[in-house]
């Protein structure tokens, strides 16, 4: 083993430095992927490595670049990449330069083995189920998949309302991986005052089950000091399009911590190590006062958490 496998992970301490909204693939090879949103949102990169540990160091590629104009011209945010009926999915958000506040959501797809060298070819923005006059018509975001049952499940953040307008999670049902089969279901909205600093914010959703059950975290209000993690649970024999299956955590499982010099973590993704330990990959800053913008400051830096296990099989998110 070399002496960069050796060397031990550091937990909730910044892992891979400015890149924010973390996601981890362990594919079924063995190996990691990683892809992140970039500093200046113009494009998506990945980066693969056999570990964890040797993840920030190795090399990391861009696999697309926004476009000149319209359209996936401006904030490029939030990457996904799944690995769905024999091909690669990249599942990411982007405006336009002209209106740069038109997020949508949109999909890639690459059918070669390699997804870091292969083709990546643009399927448009993602398909709402027929019947659907709503999804994806305002601010959409934040996508994630996951698999129930023998089902692919879609689960994004869209803002509706006006003024500033609140941003709930929505669930469907997939028909394919571009396009949904149900229309949505609304899975939880800004009720509580850690969820309305600065903004009414639900978005972030990721996915991990155990026990039976589905534990959906996101994230919640403005993204600095205030931004934090919340959850949803459900079991997974309900039926998971009703809203009434979902209980919501009355308060944050997850938030700023100025011993532990964590400020607002969230945007997590899910992953096991190499011995199977689960791991809550997500974004923090280590400075409590943001210089400029936060949605600009680039210093939002990956982070990994090893997660504990209560008795009745709940997870434990703690620095």
């Amino acid at each position: 083993m070399s002496k960069e496998e050796q060397k031990k992970l550091e937990y909730n301490k910044p892992w891979i430095c400015q890149r924010a909204d973390p996601y981890v693939l362990r594919h079924t090879d063995g190996m990691y992927y990683f892809t992140a949103s970039v500093p200046a949102y113009d494009g998506i990169v990945l980066r693969r490595a056999a570990s964890l540990r040797l993840l920030p160091e190795a090399e990391e590629v861009e696999v697309w670049h926004k476009h000149e104009e319209g359209p996936m011209s401006l904030h490029i945010w939030a990457p996904e990449l799944h690995y769905l009926d024999g091909a690669w999915y990249i599942y990411y958000a982007g405006g336009d330069k002209d209106h740069i506040w038109d997020i949508r959501p949109y999909v890639l797809e690459c059918r070669d083995e390699d997804p870091l060298t292969g083709s990546w070819k643009e399927l448009g923005k993602m398909q709402r189920a027929d019947g659907d006059d709503f999804s994806f018509e305002a601010f959409s975001l934040d996508a994630t998949v996951f698999e129930n049952k023998g089902e692919r499940y879609y689960i994004w953040a869209e803002k509706v309302g006006v003024g500033k307008q609140i941003s709930n999670l929505y669930i469907a049902r997939m028909e394919k991986p571009w396009k949904l089969a149900t229309v949505q279901v609304m899975l939880t909205t800004p009720d509580y005052d850690w969820e309305r600093v600065g903004f009414w914010v639900n978005e972030g959703p990721a996915v991990i089950k155990r026990g039976g059950k589905i534990y959906v975290t996101y994230s919640a209000s403005e993204t600095g000091k205030a931004y934090c993690m919340g959850m949803l649970t459900a079991d997974e024999d309900s039926d998971l399009l009703d809203p009434k299956s979902w209980t919501k955590e009355r308060y944050p499982v997850l938030t700023s911590d100025e011993k532990a010099g964590i400020f607002g973590p969230g945007h997590n993704s899910f992953t096991v190590d190499e011995e199977g330990n689960d791991i809550c990959v997500y974004h923090a800053r280590t400075e409590e006062e943001i210089e400029g913008n936060p949605l600009y400051n680039p210093n939002r830096h990956a982070q990994l958490m090893k997660i504990q296990w209560d008795r009745q099989m709940r997870p434990v998110f703690a620095f």
